[in-house]
């Protein structure tokens, strides 16, 4: 028969356990999360990229070509 200190310490290291268990699984949770919203965000900023070239490309195709002269007082 354990003595009462020893059921206290028994009840204190299984709750130890226990909390110790649900933070494991909270660190492989947010781990998850964490690698799935940086594959968002590559995502997302390739496709930033993407655009950012196709809308630099539209301004230069729609910005008038101004031939290159002399002022008019020279």
């Amino acid at each position: 028969m354990n003595a009462p200190g020893n059921e206290r310490l028994d009840e204190r290291l299984v709750a130890l356990e226990i909390r110790y268990a649900e933070q494991e699984r909270t660190i492989a949770d947010l781990s998850d999360q964490l690698t799935e919203q940086w594959k968002t965000i590559d995502r997302l900023q390739k496709k930033l990229d993407a655009l950012t070239e196709r809308f630099l490309a539209l301004e230069e195709q729609a910005a008038p070509e101004t031939p290159v002269t002399k002022p008019p007082h020279w």
